[in-house]
């Protein structure tokens, strides 16, 4: 049996039980599980358990893949682009600054945080900006050919 057969087969035992723990949590109601703290636990912690399970088997996949799929390709390459990426988080880490933010619940977003937060977002531009500007080049390519 191949593994996209184990797989699929996972995939679709996986559903199906996450489907009756849905209907379980869909046929007592709202008000049952927001009253009942024995209710939400023995309705909503399996769902949260089973997104555990496959978030758990989605990572073990992945890097089984990746770390495989360096064995096999050109490891150059791939040091290179994950050096990009290092020197991309390090330039939208010195672009922001940080300062602590007050919240609406009343609490602080530390400085730290508030920095971090803000790379992240400096991140998603740029890969963004150099994601657009990719495939406009490309399509200009296509254009000129």
């Amino acid at each position: 049996m191949t593994i996209h057969k184990i797989l699929k087969y996972f995939a679709l035992v996986i559903g199906v039980i996450g489907l009756i723990l849905l209907g379980r949590i869909i046929m007592a109601g709202d008000d049952v599980i927001e009253a009942s703290a024995s209710e939400q636990q023995s309705l909503i912690t399996p769902f949260i358990w089973l997104a555990y399970l496959v978030l758990a088997v989605v990572l073990v996949l992945v890097a089984f893949f990746v770390i495989k799929g360096l064995f096999r390709g050109n490891i150059k390459n791939t040091l290179i682009a994950v050096g990009a990426f290092v020197v991309v988080i390090a330039i939208a880490y010195v672009l922001t600054d940080g300062a602590p933010v007050p919240l609406k619940d009343g609490g602080t977003l530390s400085a730290s945080a508030s920095h971090w937060v803000s790379a992240g977002l400096y991140v998603f531009y740029i890969l963004a900006i150099v994601a657009v500007g990719a495939m406009v080049l490309s399509g200009i390519r296509k254009l000129i050919k």
